[in-house]
């Protein structure tokens, strides 16, 4: 347990616990800090080092106040000054690089430019969601801090009216108050950075569609048509998080190839069982000449599946496009317009 805050008369500003520890790990050195420093969480990492890098002058007196077996270590040395670089050797070799540049990039002020960085790895489709329950003004002003080839995936997923009124919010943006931004990348840092990893798929609407997603065509027209009579706009925001096989004739011809190049030959013929000559006729242009022979000699003369097979074929395709998507390998627009084609 940590001793309470020593008092010194007249001296430097008491010590709180957090800052005792500090002084501690500081005046300890490497190689018998860094046998503590594993034990302890994350969270608490960024505390201890947080309140090092401000920590400035403590003097022996101090060092003794905290705690009394030292003092005759502490009697004749001289007093340690917390800074953010002593902190970097402290946890350079005891921690990873990454991980030791997060904390001093928090506790240093740039936490903000790390918090839009990390932005840029969050599911298009997750964001989204999250910014379809927030105010247009604010969705504008992630969206306008975000790197513009997310924030234009993310505009793909918005319903119409929602991507317009935002886009038109954005073009009329004035300065914006540094405490409002800060408030914004506060809540981001807590709801993507923190919260985020610990509710992974928290998200209702991006659950939901999800589990939307592995219904079959029939099933899910009767979930939607069930909710738009309760929840119109949740229904519009699942439309626009939705991706089904039947959408795939929706991407641009590279995603098209580039995602049917991923998936097994066999798996492509199943799924195509019982699809119509149009929409067979979009995936198989998608092919090499040689690909797309052996899957129209398969289809021709194959036997039949169940139904239970072709639609478990289906789904995978579907999931696999999804995460390539997630990945930036294609892009994925289902609640767009079709994408116009040139013969």
């Amino acid at each position: 347990m940590v001793a309470p805050p020593p008092v010194v008369r007249g001296g430097p500003r008491p010590l709180d616990p957090v800052d005792q520890v500090a002084a501690l790990l500081l005046a300890m050195g490497k190689p018998a800090a860094g046998r503590l420093l594993k034990y302890f969480e994350p969270d608490e990492l960024k505390r201890i080092t947080r309140s090092a890098v401000h920590l400035g002058a403590v003097s022996p007196n101090q060092l003794d106040a905290v705690v009394e077996s030292f003092s005759a270590e502490f009697a004749n040395g001289a007093s340690l000054v917390g800074t953010a670089q002593e902190v970097e050797k402290l946890l350079t070799g005891i921690l990873p690089a990454d991980q030791i540049a997060d904390i001093l990039a928090e506790v240093r002020g740039n936490a903000a430019r790390s918090v839009w960085e990390r932005m840029g790895t969050v599911s298009e489709s997750v964001l989204a969601g999250y910014l379809v329950k927030e105010h247009p003004q604010t969705a504008a002003l992630i969206l306008s801090r975000v790197k513009p080839a997310t924030a234009a995936k993310v505009m793909g997923h918005l319903p119409g009216p929602l991507r317009n009124t935002v886009m038109r919010r954005m073009l009329s943006f004035k300065p914006i108050v540094d405490e409002i931004l800060q408030s914004v990348e506060k809540t981001l840092h807590e709801d993507f950075m923190i919260n985020g990893p610990r509710n992974s798929g928290a998200d209702t609407h991006a659950k939901m569609a999800d589990i939307i997603n592995k219904m079959d065509r029939a099933q899910m027209d009767d979930v939607l048509s069930s909710l738009a009579e309760t929840r119109p706009k949740s229904v519009e925001t699942l439309k626009g998080l939705l991706f089904t096989f039947d959408d795939i004739v929706k991407l641009a011809p590279r995603a098209r190839t580039a995602l049917f190049d991923a998936v097994p030959n066999d798996r492509l013929v199943l799924a195509l069982k019982g699809t119509d000559a149009e929409f067979r006729g979009v995936i198989l242009g998608a092919l090499s000449a040689r690909v797309r022979r052996m899957v129209e000699h398969e289809l021709n003369g194959g036997e039949p599946a169940a139904q239970k097979d072709v639609m478990e074929a289906r789904r995978s395709i579907t999931d696999l496009a999804m995460e390539m998507a997630g990945r930036g390998e294609i892009e994925i627009n289902p609640g767009g317009e079709d994408e116009a084609l040139i013969r």
